[in-house]
């Protein structure tokens, strides 16, 4: 029987979602925390990789058990037993074909900024103090809709088959006179590929990259012509739709 788990996490100290051998992970946590409850060795699949620092707001995994469960009673176990930086929302039975990573017809992320200097977003959030034009980088953004190969935002040697993936929501949004987050929403995501469209998007709001290089950038899918990587810590998974 396949069951998956819904939950969220703050990813700052951890070392991704995947388990890695160097350190810990949110994978790692949960895996243990089922396998105990469940008396047997559990190996989870998750719907997508973060890197060390992202954060999820939603994140969905599944994994395989012979007995049927009661979901609500282990979603409350887990939730007893997981790191308070993890918290799981539900535990629920699926058709056996359903795939938590190839089921997923979307997933969206949100990248968030700040222009002035605030104790409760250093952790969440990007502090900037540089002037930027955001209606500039909403034309480019909109300009990624226009193209379906992203090798330009894929992180160098990167282990992928394919760069192309279908973005259908690119937009940056206002929330208070000094925040601000970017949305974007697609099939897949290549490995860094949101931290890396960002920078390349901030540096169109401070003048430095022009609309045509911008749209260049894209066309040329090279990871060297486009913008810096941006910190982790900014960046949440926030959605994933089936």
């Amino acid at each position: 029987m396949r069951y998956f788990v819904t939950f969220s996490y703050n990813g700052s100290r951890y070392h991704g979602w995947q388990i890695q051998p160097n350190g810990d992970s949110v994978q790692a946590q949960l895996q243990r925390a089922l396998s105990l409850l469940l008396r047997s060795e559990i190996i989870v699949t998750g719907a997508g990789r973060t890197d060390a620092g992202v954060h999820a707001r939603m994140m969905v995994a599944h994994f395989d058990y012979a007995a049927e469960i009661d979901g609500r009673q282990l979603a409350y176990k887990l939730n007893k037993l997981l790191p308070r930086d993890i918290a799981v929302s539900r535990v629920e039975r699926v058709d056996d074909d359903l795939h938590a990573r190839f089921s997923a017809t979307s997933r969206m992320y949100r990248y968030y900024l700040h222009t002035a200097k605030d104790p409760f977003l250093s952790f969440t959030s990007y502090e900037t103090h540089y002037p930027l034009d955001f209606n500039k980088m909403n034309e480019a953004a909109r300009v990624l809709m226009e193209y379906s190969d992203f090798g330009a935002f894929c992180k160098s040697h990167a282990d992928v088959k394919t760069t192309i993936c279908h973005v259908t929501v690119a937009e940056w949004h206002q929330t208070s006179p000094t925040t601000w987050y970017f949305e974007i929403r697609a099939n897949r995501f290549l490995r860094n590929m949101v931290r890396a469209v960002v920078g390349t998007l901030v540096d169109v709001g401070r003048g430095r990259v022009t609309l045509d290089d911008f749209r260049k950038i894209v066309e040329g899918k090279k990871r060297t012509e486009a913008g810096e990587s941006m910190p982790a810590h900014a960046l949440f998974l926030e959605d994933i739709t089936y």
